[in-house]
């Protein structure tokens, strides 16, 4: 192959031009014993690349199980931590002798906000220990692009 047309593949090869028969023949080029004095230096490049070609590998991988996504789970154990904690405040207020029953439907309706705010603010504090994982989830995918 001629010298001048070794260069200008080089030349395309390092800009990422070449297509697979031109890498070939460079190859095959550097592969044989006529490479030029000036040229000698991409030999070992050339070669390496054959020689990689040719190992195998032959380890084996151990497969990790895929983590599960812990939002959701978290959302379950703030629900129960929520339901959990109105049975013990309705276990607490059950102790009296009146039993839930009321006099009034306006005292009926003073406990049962009572209740509802109870259980609204076991629920918000299990919304802001997820949002504090969104926002991570959200800096990770920022990260990680």
């Amino acid at each position: 192959m001629e010298l001048r047309q070794i260069e200008i593949l080089l030349e395309k090869y390092f800009e990422g031009e070449t297509t697979i028969q031109e890498e070939r023949e460079l190859k095959a080029y550097f592969s044989s014993s006529e490479v030029a004095s000036h040229l000698e230096s991409y030999k070992p490049m050339f070669t390496n690349f054959q020689k990689q070609k040719e190992i195998q590998f032959t380890k084996t991988l151990p497969l990790q199980p895929r983590k599960q996504n812990n939002v959701k789970w978290i959302g379950v154990a703030a629900s129960l931590v929520a339901l959990f904690s109105t049975l013990l405040y309705f276990n607490s207020q059950s102790d009296s002798e009146d039993l839930g029953t009321f006099s009034s439907p306006e005292e009926a309706f003073v406990e049962t906000q009572k209740a509802l705010n109870m259980v609204s603010a076991e629920v918000n504090k299990g919304v802001k220990s997820i949002e504090v994982l969104n926002e991570y989830e959200q800096t990770k995918k920022t990260i990680f692009k």
